[in-house]
């Protein structure tokens, strides 16, 4: 005969235990109309087993409660949901515990299928990431190419650097960030960025040892230049034009690099400045010499002034050649803009002098005096019919013929007065 239960379950459905406990301590749940073992419990009473085994089963009631809490708060993955409740799904399967085990399952079970819809949606969202990820991610990857394609004669390296680094930055933000790309995806990416940075690095190596070479053919050209112009220092001012030619072939050198180029100008230059200095000095005796004969000459001008109102101009040439002999004697005067500044006062005097020549010389030139006489006698001619043509109006009383007449004749009076007839 089976064994009866020793003590009736906590739990109760319909007035049915979900559990029972037998004489050797075994206890066993039920599950419809059928008994489960579930454990035993031999040191203590029913009672005592019973509690421990519902026990079991109210934590399994708590983790299904806490799911469905989780589930409908909102906030966690619905696929981690799945994961938690098929992990309680195996804990309820033969679970050691006294309780309504059967409800525990279909509450679960109702779970699933509202977290089915959930992972779907999921799903649908989480590939929309990756692919906006992927977009995005492919956009880096183009930039850094169009980066690689620049001609490298033309690139400013220190600025495609920050731009490149940037890129990788992020990069590595959106590898961290960013949705999981599959594995061929990102590996085909992750290939033509690393690619294109390794394009980039290598046209710099080669831009920087081109220009590692240029400088260096620039600085050995430009330590020549400074040592011919260092050599120019005991030929003093007579070395400048040659300086001069130097200082083209500097500007035409090429740069050496920022340093080195400032340390050989401060060379080269302190080469020509020595020998402008040289000059300067000549300057500075000669315009200190200059200064007598800079009052000389103004005392000259002062006497020269007055020839322009000589009428007499034999005389007045007279007098302005020796003032010019005068002046050409006293010599030259430093510096030149004072030079000149004098030489123009006194070219005025001579202009006027030679102005008054060249008329005298075309008035008394006898071609010119025929002319005229031959245009005097036209004039005069002109003159007396057109004196008759005014009397012949006046006595006719035809006012418009004189005035016309009258208009040809003051004409030709002012055309004779012109040429001094």
């Amino acid at each position: 005969m089976p064994r009866k239960p020793k003590a009736a379950p906590v739990a109760v459905e319909n007035g049915e235990p979900w559990g029972r406990v037998d004489d050797d301590g075994t206890v066993s749940v039920r599950e419809g109309d059928q008994w489960r073992v579930v454990g035993q419990y031999p040191d203590g009473s029913p009672e005592e087993a019973l509690a421990y085994f519902t026990r079991k089963y109210a934590d399994l009631a708590s983790e299904v409660t806490l799911l469905e809490v989780r589930q409908r708060r909102g906030g966690a993955s619905a696929s981690d949901l799945r994961h938690t409740a098929t992990t309680l799904q195996g804990k309820l399967v033969d679970a050691a515990a006294v309780g309504d085990l059967a409800s525990l399952t279909s509450r679960l079970d109702a779970l699933f299928g509202t977290l089915q819809e959930a992972t779907a949606a999921e799903a649908q969202v989480a590939k929309q990431a990756v692919d906006a990820a992927i977009v995005e991610r492919t956009a880096l990857v183009d930039r850094a190419e169009a980066i690689a394609a620049r001609d490298p004669r033309t690139v400013q390296w220190k600025q495609v650097s920050v731009e490149l680094n940037d890129l990788f930055e992020q990069w590595q933000a959106h590898q961290q960030n960013g949705p999981r790309l599959p594995k061929s995806t990102s590996q085909q990416l992750w290939s033509r960025f690393r690619d294109a940075r390794s394009t980039v690095e290598r046209h710099r190596r080669a831009f920087y040892a081109e220009l590692d070479e240029t400088h260096k053919h620039a600085k050995d050209q430009k330590t020549r230049l400074v040592e011919r112009a260092e050599a120019l220092a005991p030929r003093g001012e007579e070395g400048i034009p040659a300086y001069r030619g130097l200082l083209d072939e500097w500007k035409a050198a090429g740069r050496a690099g920022k340093k080195v180029d400032d340390a050989l100008w401060a060379r080269f230059k302190a080469a020509g400045d020595a020998l402008y200095g040289a000059r300067i000095e000549r300057e500075s005796v000669e315009a200190e010499e200059s200064k007598g004969r800079i009052e000389l000459k103004r005392a000259v001008l002062e006497r020269a002034r007055p020839i322009v109102d000589v009428k007499d101009l034999a005389s007045a040439r007279q007098q302005l050649t020796a003032i010019q002999r005068e002046w050409d004697e006293i010599g030259r005067i430093f510096p030149r803009d004072k030079e000149r500044t004098l030489d123009d006062e006194l070219r005025k005097i001579e202009t006027s002098v030679r102005t008054r020549e060249d008329a005298d010389w075309k008035r008394n030139d006898p071609e010119t005096t025929a002319r005229a006489n031959d245009m005097t006698r036209q004039l005069t001619d002109a003159i007396e019919k057109l004196e008759a043509d005014v009397a012949a109006a006046e006595k006719r009383g035809d006012a418009r013929a004189t005035k016309e007449a009258q208009a040809a004749l003051e004409a030709r009076k002012a055309w004779l007065r012109a040429i001094g007839g």
